[in-house]
């Protein structure tokens, strides 16, 4: 499906929009919920990506599809890997047939895990063969993806020693791994994070308990971005957001700051304001802790007309796509002076934008939503539109809800 987006005929935006809850919860509560029946989730994500990870823990023999969801794939392999008398063959789309796996696979087998390659060696699909894990110390490189950790410490209560895990290196992506602690303190796992050390505590049963997904502050930035690029006076309330919450991406409440956007919490919502149109020229922001909004910022400071240096990008490349090539390609062709390395990202200002470019998404749900506000600063095409679905199936009717023109061409 390739859409034709155009701006609001009105860009001084007064609305509100609730966004579904939070995918990385979601899929983690998922998990925890198989492991301990007792607990109940409340506003669970509608993505596909929650709908594959649901579909996927049901299965107890077979092959489990998770097609491009590489969350379900690390959380999966896990799982299955700790389940006795469960044997799979975890596999996914082409893509993923590339996205490296031998890091978990290796922490697994180092726990006594059955784990073998069906294909090419470090790579899905991988057949596992379920069984009691008695292990309970591991090491694993602090700089890789969160998803590696989290994978482990989310089925570290239900190993019969529980696990000690130690991060070799300089640790990235933190606040992910401390989502997925107080995740687990939420339900009542006991767990410490000193130096580079995690600990968590075995539990074999837990009472009943309610979790209430907050909703995705990753679907929120593309609503800040739109802020940002709207006129002074705009204001989006989005539910249901908390202040101190456990998304690394929440940080887009201070990084927005520089975008003239302000953030008021209320209860369980965030209002966006669109308070200034000063803005430096050019800024420089570490984005090793919430690498998932460094599309979504760069493609702000293009509409605005500024520069951006980001670093700690180094998990980019191994996504859905390789972002900082993606965002090379695509920033390129509507006239955007970039230019990226394997973990940083440089856009020199410009005020020059191209018209009816046609954005490809690589099959990467973030690519369609963080162009999508550019809209407001130039008519575009989004090419494969309905790779939305991976994580905010509902964004482009959230979008029209804003007034947006938004046309299948």
């Amino acid at each position: 499906m390739k859409l034709h987006l155009s701006a609001p005929s009105n860009t001084l935006i007064k609305t509100e929009v609730k966004i579904t809850g939070s995918k990385s919860e979601s899929n983690r509560l998922l998990l925890l919920q198989a492991l301990y029946p007792a607990i109940t989730i409340n506003n669970l994500s509608n993505s596909d990506d929650a709908e594959v990870m649901q579909k996927g823990l049901k299965i107890e023999k077979g092959v489990v599809d998770i097609h491009h969801a590489g969350t379900a794939m690390r959380f999966l392999t896990a799982y299955f890997a700790s389940q006795e008398n469960k044997e799979v063959v975890l596999t996914g789309s082409k893509r993923m047939t590339e996205r490296p796996i031998k890091v978990l696979v290796d922490a697994l087998r180092e726990l006594g895990a059955d784990i073998t390659y069906e294909n090419n060696e470090g790579y899905p699909p991988i057949k596992i063969k379920g069984k009691k894990l008695v292990q309970n110390k591991v090491s694993l490189p602090a700089n890789i993806s969160s998803q590696y950790i989290s994978a482990l410490l989310l089925v570290a209560p239900k190993l019969e020693n529980g696990l000690e895990l130690e991060l070799i290196g300089e640790i990235t992506s933190v606040p992910y791994i401390k989502m997925t602690l107080g995740l687990l303190t939420q339900i009542g796992v006991e767990s410490s994070f000193n130096g580079n050390t995690i600990k968590v505590l075995p539990q074999e049963t837990l009472p009943a308990a309610t979790l209430v997904v907050e909703s995705d502050w990753s679907s929120a930035s593309y609503f800040y971005s739109i802020v940002s690029l709207c006129e002074v006076g705009t204001e989006i309330t989005l539910s249901a957001y908390n202040k101190n919450s456990l998304q690394g991406d929440s940080v887009l409440a201070e990084i927005y700051k520089d975008f003239g956007v302000e953030s008021t919490f209320g209860e369980h919502q965030v209002i966006l304001r669109k308070t200034t149109s000063t803005v430096n020229k050019t800024i420089e922001i570490d984005l090793a802790n919430a690498p998932d909004i460094a599309q979504t910022i760069v493609v702000s400071c293009f509409g605005l007309g500024i520069g951006c240096y980001l670093t700690g990008l180094h998990t980019l490349k191994i996504k859905e796509t390789d972002r900082l090539e993606a965002l090379k390609e695509e920033l390129g062709k509507l006239g955007a002076p970039i230019s990226v390395t394997d973990k940083t990202l440089t856009l020199k200002p410009s005020d020059k934008i191209n018209k009816d470019i046609a954005i490809d998404t690589y099959n990467d749900h973030r690519m369609a939503m963080a162009f999508a506000p550019l809209a407001l600063k130039t008519s575009l095409y989004i090419n494969d539109a309905e790779v939305v679905s991976k994580s905010y199936p509902d964004f482009w009717k959230d979008m029209e809800s804003l007034k947006f023109q938004v046309q299948t061409s």
